[in-house]
């Protein structure tokens, strides 16, 4: 991961290079580059404009973020001379996503918590507690998922005689209520990070610095990538790697491919930038996904992945690294100039598409249905009734999804009735670590119904691709697997538990997509390895 890797954009298919040219040439010619490098909150048309005057800092990070490598290496030398060395982050979206990939890439440990399953915190908690500290990340402070992991963890470091405030880092907004309250319980250190930078642009702010670096990854280095390649992506020129991806992107919504598919490459002279996708994928579903347009990112395995490898007319193959397979585009370059780049591509992508790449209009929504759940706590207590049952599965469909049948039938007919070029979302609210099996229903499910195939664990995905599926082209059903609990975990001073949280937050969603009139399907394990292994036999004799 050098300072010097070449950064660039390679359109590879010929036919989308010659779409894209005209978008180019647009953009060159509106200097939209050079403004978007100064700043500039009108490029978005006057309706945006009052959001894009607080959102644009993120452009000027490889510079303005250089005091943090100081202050967060003295921090980590005093941890590590205290016997401190196990470092949790807790944060969700933009938060948690960008210090993965950072610590990922580089091979460093981070226990990243941007869950409410009670299973995966738990096990958290199980770690040696004695060297350990807990960074939370937070804007306000009032993000329900870290607010309830700080709860937890200060409880935990207390009932083993550990002094909580000197274990517990803190990453938020300056004048937030988060720092006022951080300042009031006496924590080891507040990292204020700038305000004028959205969450998932936020890779190189204090949200994904500090937690990676405290892990021990080079963020210095990180920045020296990010200012490398900053000059070219403030250029006016058909050259300026930004520009190219923006313009093929739209270029290939226009022609019907609105879903992008990642898949992470070998990124020339550097490994693979470890779960680059994922972080990726919440910067162009939330930037983009919003007024019936936008464009869905389906972040993939490999570059040999069902999606990737088979991708139809209405997806475009990404590869993060060098051209691989089916890929049309490729975007190579190190991390910290891969996050500036799609950065700035995203925001050109937004200004083609003739929407507001800064806000996320239908976030709040699943927040609102999730909070009203745990207001009724009566409905979070086996209140529901399973349409149908078939062994440790119990199945749940909204208005008009048919539930008869076995478990084969039901996702037979529920992946039939998907449009033409429309998608499958996988939510899966259960342990991204325990139930990390899981994951393979989204290679299952695009190679058997040949549909492309989003996956996302709950309730991290609510903090990216949540956005697109209320927002975004309205073309997509969502299977949702939620899981019995075995044992749960309360949340300090607060009247649920995890588990009751992340059911609630499943639920909230599924009503509001229903509200939008799409198929909801929510696959209940009552048993979860037997009933994954249902589910994943079920899927692959449904497109049989």
């Amino acid at each position: 991961m050098t300072t010097g890797e070449k950064t660039g954009v390679e359109i590879v298919d010929a036919a989308l290079a010659d779409r894209a040219a005209p978008l180019v040439d647009r953009l060159v010619a509106d200097q939209a580059a050079s403004k978007l490098a100064a700043q500039d909150a009108t490029l978005w048309g006057p309706d945006a404009e009052s959001e894009a005057s607080i959102r644009l800092s993120w452009t000027t990070l490889h510079k303005s973020s250089r005091p943090l490598i100081g202050e967060i290496e003295t921090l980590r030398t005093e941890l590590r001379s205290e016997g401190v060395d196990r470092v949790v982050l807790a944060g969700m979206g933009g938060s948690s996503l960008a210090p993965e990939v950072i610590t990922a890439t580089e091979g460093v440990a981070l226990t990243v918590l941007d869950t409410t399953d009670p299973g995966q915190v738990a096990d958290a908690l199980a770690g040696d507690l004695e060297r350990t500290v807990i960074v939370v990340s937070s804007k306000s402070g009032g993000t329900v998922e870290t607010d309830s992991h700080r709860r937890i963890f200060a409880k935990a470091f207390a009932d083993a005689g550990i002094d909580a405030g000197r274990r517990i880092v803190v990453v938020t907004d300056p004048g937030s209520p988060f720092q006022e309250l951080s300042e009031k319980e006496g924590y080891r250190k507040v990292f204020l990070a700038d305000p004028h930078v959205g969450g998932r642009y936020s890779a190189l702010t204090a949200f994904g610095l500090v937690p990676a670096g405290l892990a021990g990854a080079d963020v210095a280095r990180l920045l020296d990538q990010a200012a490398s390649v900053a000059e070219d992506l403030a250029a006016d020129s058909a050259d300026n790697p930004a520009v190219k991806l923006a313009a093929a992107w739209a270029a290939a919504h226009e022609a019907g491919a609105e879903k992008v598919v990642l898949a992470a490459t070998d990124s020339g002279s550097s490994s693979p930038l470890t779960g680059f996708p994922d972080w990726a994928e919440q910067l162009i579903a939330e930037s983009t996904g919003k007024q019936g347009t936008g464009l869905l990112p389906v972040a993939v395995e490999s570059p040999e992945a069902a999606g990737f490898a088979d991708a139809g007319s209405d997806a475009t193959a990404t590869a993060v690294g060098s051209p691989q397979g089916a890929a049309k585009i490729a975007v190579t370059g190190s991390l910290g100039a891969q996050f500036l780049l799609w950065e700035f591509a995203t925001a050109l992508a937004g200004r083609l598409l003739g929407i507001n790449p800064f806000d996320q209009p239908d976030v709040e929504t699943a927040k609102k249905a999730a909070r009203a759940l745990l207001d009724d706590p009566e409905k979070l207590k086996g209140g529901e009734t399973a349409s149908n049952v078939d062994g440790p599965v119990e199945i749940f469909g909204s208005d008009g999804v048919a539930t008869d049948g076995s478990l084969t039938d039901v996702l037979r007919a529920f992946f039939a009735s998907a449009p033409d070029a429309g998608y499958v979302a996988v939510q899966a609210y259960l342990d991204r670590l325990d139930d990390a099996s899981t994951a393979v229903l989204r290679g299952e499910i695009a190679k058997r119904t040949q549909l492309q195939t989003t996956f996302g664990w709950g309730p991290r995905f609510l903090h990216s691709t949540g956005q697109y599926h209320k927002g975004g082209h309205q073309n997509g059903v969502f299977l949702q697997l939620t899981g019995a609990v075995e044992q749960d975990l309360d949340v300090p001073d607060r009247p649920y538990t995890l588990g009751q949280l992340q059911h609630a937050q499943a639920l909230g969603d599924g009503q509001v997509l229903a509200e939008h009139g799409r198929p909801v399907l929510r696959l209940h394990l009552t048993d979860r390895a037997a009933g994954l292994a249902a589910v994943v036999r079920a899927v692959q004799e449904a497109g049989a």
